[in-house]
């Protein structure tokens, strides 16, 4: 059974005991959170296993699709990290609160690591949301290059409405998605974004009634495992880099990747 540290600490527990599945099957990955009874609530040892599965990614794994077991996705943060008891064996905020500040940016650097591996160039990474994406629930969303919602979705940026901001990765890629403006009243009313509305936006590349969740990730991971691993993760990376590029540094860009590639396919010929 695979075991995970979190927060620093040398204590380990089973990704069972911190609400984690994961699963393999050839070259598609499977995360699924696995706390229905908390509506999949997250907490330090969440993003703590979430970091060292993608430091111990089977090579051959190309597809990586976060799930949520039950009716939710994610609510987000478990409100019990609020309290001064905190999550046995994990803390609180109030205990981290007492860290001095670089402590405590690098216990929370150490979360981002738990989402920001899912943009890696060699892999493609899908959400599958049904239900609450709430707070870090939205943003483990937003970690992922992909988003199907099923139509009884509803995403809310909730850390402002509780005094905190988004810190888990997801104040660009919504900006991104979206804009400043509309990422700044999202953010700031705390408001509910259904699937219909995500979809206008962009935050979601599908739609489907709940039921057909499942079979809608199924083929949209068989139709990106058609694309072969090099030419697809040299796209993602080309993809990637776009937005900080001028046109004339983008344009560079694609020549060298066209040349490994073309390079690569006709060697020997």
């Amino acid at each position: 059974m695979a075991e995970v540290a979190f927060g620093g600490s040398a204590e380990k527990i089973s990704l069972e005991e911190v609400g984690l599945r994961f699963e393999v099957d050839g070259e598609i990955a499977t995360i699924t959170l696995d706390r229905p009874e908390k509506r999949n609530a997250q907490t330090f040892a969440t993003w703590s296993a979430l970091a060292q599965i993608g430091d111990t990614l089977p090579q051959q794994v190309r597809i990586v699709v976060i799930r949520g077991e039950g009716p939710s996705f994610s609510a987000g943060i478990d409100l019990r990290m609020f309290t001064p008891e905190g999550v046995p064996g994990q803390g609180s905020f109030a205990a981290s609160a007492a860290l001095d500040s670089s402590a405590f940016e690098q216990r929370i650097a150490q979360a981002q690591q738990g989402f920001l591996w899912l943009r890696r160039p060699d892999i493609v990474s899908v959400a599958a949301v049904q239900g609450h994406a709430i707070g870090a629930g939205f943003q483990l969303a937003l970690a992922c290059d992909l988003r199907v919602l099923a139509d009884d979705a509803k995403l809310c940026m909730k850390e402002p409405a509780l005094g905190l901001v988004p810190d888990l990765t997801g104040t660009k890629p919504l900006v991104d998605l979206v804009g400043l403006s509309r990422a700044v009243e999202i953010c700031l009313t705390a408001r509910t974004v259904g699937a219909e509305e995500a979809a206008r936006l962009g935050l979601a590349e599908l739609v489907v009634a709940p039921q057909e969740l499942e079979g809608a990730v199924r083929d949209l991971t068989a139709a990106l495992l058609a694309t072969g691993r090099d030419a697809a993760t040299a796209t993602k990376r080309l993809l990637q880099g776009a937005s900080g590029r001028t046109l004339e540094e983008q344009c560079a860009a694609e020549r060298r990747e066209q040349v490994v590639r073309i390079k690569s396919l006709f060697a020997g010929s």
